[in-house]
């Protein structure tokens, strides 16, 4: 049995503290994208939107936080940490009310972007103020209940978008955000401490502007394909942007002291293949609460409440699933928590796909939502915990960055997905009842084909899901092997 020191005491004490900061923005984070998932149609019908505008709703906010991530977590690297994500608390807090005032649908848009800017600050440096303030032997537990909190987001917000649509008004939505968010900036200036920021180095400004104009490129071309098509002009502008923007990219960072992606650091095996699986998590996981809760809107004919409440064994799953794989990870090594989570998630959407009708029992929904969000919140423990004791330190907030990047470049796609593979069942003059929720009191022939793309989306996510299973097994990374950079606390090894 291990003494514990009286320092050790009141570094695990602060640890702590540190960790109920940091669930306070995943909290924050998770509650307003998943309450508008539920609530999409209810601000639909309000702004009398259509389908360009609905789709990009969801998007912008998606698309403007994950190409700005990196860059966040290069400033936080050479500002401070504790600046910046107390900045991304006020911004977002801020952006939140203003979106409950908005006039029209593009200034909605116009917040969301500004919501986005909040959410990137938070989202890049949650993962590595934790990962300084835990002992390592603890980081699994801690990391455990800050992914378990992503969940209660989740649990809550079908929820409450549901019951605030229906009861209070779209607007409150967004201005739930604003108590919380100024609990969340008060409660973090008092407990973060100021962190030694790094010498004054350069921003590599020029890198940021290209990274962030190829990501831009890509995701729109991509997010856009479905519904417009390969030939589409917008769909060939992006993907042409894309190819030229790539290699200025890295001919930029090539010559830059000062990288913004510095790509020595993600050359290893482990961090390769754990970055891949988390994508392809991402991209399989995201969209089911908007799917589900869209399936029960617009196919059963479900309020925007009773949607949100058929959702929940989603993020019960992963709230308890969590904090279980954050115990066990002072037993199992990170490798065979992450891959038993992504295997135990493929299980689930596979049963989703092999039982997309209306005519199927609730339960059997419920069942396949559960075991997703269980293996989701497995495999959300044991991967960050993997990769985040594998890096090195003195790069923790640019390359948790470019983590925090790959995993919402999975979500952006995965809400573009399969937003296109659903609504391509339908046809362009019946999309706008789909995300207005008002398919099913047209006609049984509309649903039966809105079914057929329930069952393809379900069909695509479960692929993807076994490829991230395939990839996490695949990241056992070699006892020996150390990542450039790392100190000899910090080896890349499967433990």
């Amino acid at each position: 049995m291990v003494a514990v020191t009286p320092g050790a005491d009141s570094r695990l004490r602060y640890a702590w503290r540190v960790c109920s900061v940091t669930s306070l923005g995943l909290v924050l984070i998770g509650i307003a994208g998943s309450t508008l998932n539920v609530a999409l149609p209810v601000v639909v019908r309000h702004f009398h939107a259509g389908p360009l505008e609905s789709g990009w709703i969801l998007l912008s906010f998606l698309l403007v936080n994950t190409a700005s991530l990196v860059f966040f977590g290069r400033v936080a690297d050479l500002l401070g940490r504790r600046e910046v994500y107390l900045a991304g608390f006020a911004l977002f807090t801020v952006a939140s009310l203003l979106a409950g005032l908005s006039p029209n649908v593009w200034f909605l848009v116009a917040m969301r972007v500004l919501q986005a800017l909040g959410a990137s600050m938070i989202l890049a440096n949650g993962t590595v103020i934790i990962t300084d303030a835990f002992p390592p032997e603890r980081l699994s537990q801690g990391m455990g209940v800050y992914i378990g909190t992503l969940s209660v987001a989740q649990l809550l917000g079908p929820t409450l978008g549901g019951l605030i649509a229906e009861a209070a008004g779209w607007q409150w939505i967004f201005w739930v955000n604003v108590p919380a968010g100024l609990v969340a900036l008060g409660w973090g200036a008092a407990v973060l401490r100021r962190t030694p920021r790094r010498p004054k180095e350069p921003v590599d400004a020029l890198g940021n502007v290209l990274l962030f104009a190829a990501l831009s490129a890509a995701l729109l071309a991509l997010s856009e394909t479905g519904s417009r098509g390969l030939a589409s002009p917008v769909v060939l502008a992006g993907a042409g942007a894309f190819l030229v923007l790539v290699p200025l990219v890295a001919l930029a960072e090539r010559r830059s002291a000062n990288p913004v992606l510095d790509l020595r650091l993600f050359g290893g095996r482990l961090l390769a293949y754990a970055n891949l699986a988390s994508f392809c998590n991402a991209l399989a996981r995201s969209a089911l609460i908007l799917v589900v809760a869209l399936y029960f809107q617009a196919a059963r004919g479900y309020d925007a409440f009773t949607a949100g409440l058929s959702v929940l064994p989603l993020p019960v799953g992963i709230g308890l699933a969590s904090p279980v794989a954050g115990v066990l990870g002072r037993r199992l090594s990170p490798y065979a928590v992450s891959v038993g989570g992504a295997a135990m998630s493929t299980a689930g959407l596979g049963t989703l796909m092999l039982t997309a009708d209306p005519a199927t029992p609730y339960w059997v929904i419920g069942l396949g939502l559960f075991v997703a969000g269980c293996g989701s919140g497995t495999f959300l423990t044991g991967n960050t915990t993997q990769v985040m004791r594998a890096l090195p330190s003195g790069s923790l907030g640019v390359v948790n960055g470019f983590r925090v990047m790959i995993m919402n470049v999975g979500i952006v796609l995965s809400v573009g997905l399969s937003l296109s593979v659903l609504t391509s069942s339908v046809g362009p003059e019946l999309r706008a009842q789909v995300y207005a929720a008002t398919l099913s009191r047209l006609s049984p022939v509309a649903v039966d084909h809105l079914m057929d793309g329930f069952q393809r989306t379900y069909a695509v996510l479960f692929a993807v899901a076994l490829a991230g299973a395939v990839l996490a097994a695949l990241a056992r990374s070699r006892p020996t092997a150390v990542q450039p950079g790392a100190p000899a606390g910090r080896a890349s090894t499967s433990r």
